[in-house]
Parts: structure tokens; sequence; C-alpha cells
């Protein structure tokens, strides 16, 4: 499903908003942080120019500097709504888009040091939110080969984040975007990864979850469900034996508030793990709601 943002006022679309916010809960992987202009084409990685971009800067920690979304860490970036909205890139920037851009910007980058790949309002937005980063497109072409080059030179100079750790970076990264603060311990250190699409995560020879790749969010089993009980996240209560894959709303004892429809849940019983699923309804409807469906079970104790 396209989200399109074709105005300021796309700033603050629901979507837009709750991907900011969700935003301020990740940090930067290694010693530095390159930032690089978004593209036309989603996810980015398909576009021509963030294929030259990887070449070079896929050794350290990339952020894409978008509007209406803000940044997209590489990691995120098959996440829905990043992979999927359409938005013109100009390259012109209002003052509005700059703030609100540069101040996720800002808080995402902290104390790292930085290397901004950018030209245009990207710039601005570097300029004006960091009090310190080295530019390393000096000619306005980011893709040209005097640029390329001197981002290449500049990148050298940092630690290469190994294979493992970026994985697991990114696989907690999108765990806590999805399931809150904590939800990075869904993915253990030991976890192993099978799956050349879809990606399915194993523990103790146990699948706790799927990472879906057409939304880049986790379906999650029984496993995952007990392990991401124990921070409280995304969380419906009941009060009886569940028997079928539907949980009608008249049935649901409390849920939490942040819930919103299409999140992944799990269902408890005197907290107790029996199901997980889909949200049909938010948090506060699935309480208050007389009828209806509440989740969609996938998986449930029998």
């Amino acid at each position: 499903m396209k989200v399109l943002c074709s105005s300021e006022e796309s700033l603050y679309r629901p979507e837009a908003v709750r991907w900011r916010n969700r935003m301020g809960l990740l940090k930067p992987l290694g010693e530095a942080v390159v930032i690089l202009p978004c593209s036309m084409r989603k996810p980015y990685s398909n576009s021509k120019s963030h294929q030259i971009f990887m070449r070079v800067s896929k050794r350290i920690q990339e952020v894409i500097l978008t509007s209406p979304f803000g940044i997209c860490p590489r990691e995120m970036e098959k996440t829905f709504p990043i992979q999927s909205y359409d938005v013109s890139t100009t390259g012109d920037w209002s003052h509005e888009e700059i703030k609100v851009v540069g101040e996720v910007l800002r808080d995402y980058v902290g104390d790292k040091e930085v290397l901004a790949h950018v030209a245009g309002g990207y710039r601005e937005v570097c300029e004006e939110y960091l009090d310190d980063c080295v530019f390393t497109c000096e000619d306005g072409r980011p893709i040209s080969h005097e640029s390329m080059q001197n981002l290449k030179d500049h990148i050298k100079k940092y630690r290469k984040i190994p294979a493992r750790e970026k994985l697991l970076n990114g696989l907690r990264s999108l765990a806590t975007y999805q399931f809150g603060p904590g939800g990075e311990t869904l993915i253990p250190d030991d976890c192993h990864v099978k799956g050349r699409y879809h990606k399915r995560i194993f523990h103790d020879s146990e699948q706790i979850a799927a990472l879906l790749m057409d939304n880049g969010v986790y379906s999650l089993s029984l496993a995952g469900g007990r392990i991401l009980s124990e921070i409280g996240a995304k969380w419906v209560n009941i009060e009886f034996d569940l028997k079928t894959n539907t949980l009608f709303a008249p049935g649901v004892l409390d849920a939490d508030p942040k819930i919103v429809p299409k999140d992944e849940v799990i269902i408890l019983n005197k907290g107790n793990v029996v199901g997980v699923g889909k949200a049909v309804l938010n948090g506060e409807e699935m309480v208050k709601a007389s009828n209806g469906v509440a989740v969609r079970v996938r998986h449930r104790v029998k």
C-alpha cells in the first residue's frame, strides 16, 4: 500500500509522526554515521544511487535523510511505511521540513562522528542541526566520482562493523521499532536466521519469530510471545480458554492502550501466554467494544 506524501502537511500524517517517534528509540551502531539522501525508488537500496553509495558506505552505519519521515537507518528501509511512501524529491526543503527532520536527525546521531554525503536541502538540515560533521559531497553531486572517492577516503578511518554485529543490530532495531523499549530482547545473542526472503529467527532450535519482508515486521510464534510478555509489550488479557483462532472484543478483559490495528499482539490468561496474533482493533477499542473481532489469532496453546 502506497503512503502518499504530497505536501508539507504530510509531516503530520499519523504514519509519519509514529515513525519519527519510534526512531527516537534507536541508536546508531559503530564509531560514525554516514548521512545519505533519499531516493524516489523504495526500498532505497533498489535505487541506482544507493547501490553506488552502498559499495562504499555499507561498512559503517548508514542513515537516510527524508521528508516527511525524518530519518531511516539502513536496517529499517524495508519496514512499512518507509518502504512504500511516495513523495517528490526536488531537493528543496521548507523551513518546517528542515526543523522537523533536523530534530530527529540530531537526536539519533547523538555524539557520533558524522559524514554528511548530501547536498541541497539535505545539507541545510545538517548544517543547521548538527554541531560538527564532515561534508563529503563538495560538487553538489553525491554520486559523482569525486564525491564518492571523498566519501571512501573518510570512511576508511573508521572500524568496519562485523557482519554478525550488523545483523543482530538490524534485527534488534526492527524489534524495538515494532514492540517498543525492550523489544530487542526478542533477538538473543545466539539466535540464528534461516530463509532467503522471509527470515525465520530460531533460538534453541525453536522458531521465535518470522521477519516478513513484504512489510518488514515480525510475525510472532508462541515462543516469541513468551519472550516479549516479560517486557509487557502489546498485551491483551482474557479470562477464558482460547479455543478458536478469533478473539472477539467482548472476551477482552484489558489491553495495552498502545496497540494499533495490525500490530502483533500477545494474548495472556492469568499471566500466561495463550496466543499470538494480529490486532484488528486498537487497544482501547478492544476493551470498550461490545461486538466485533479484536484479534486474529495465529498461534494458540492447544
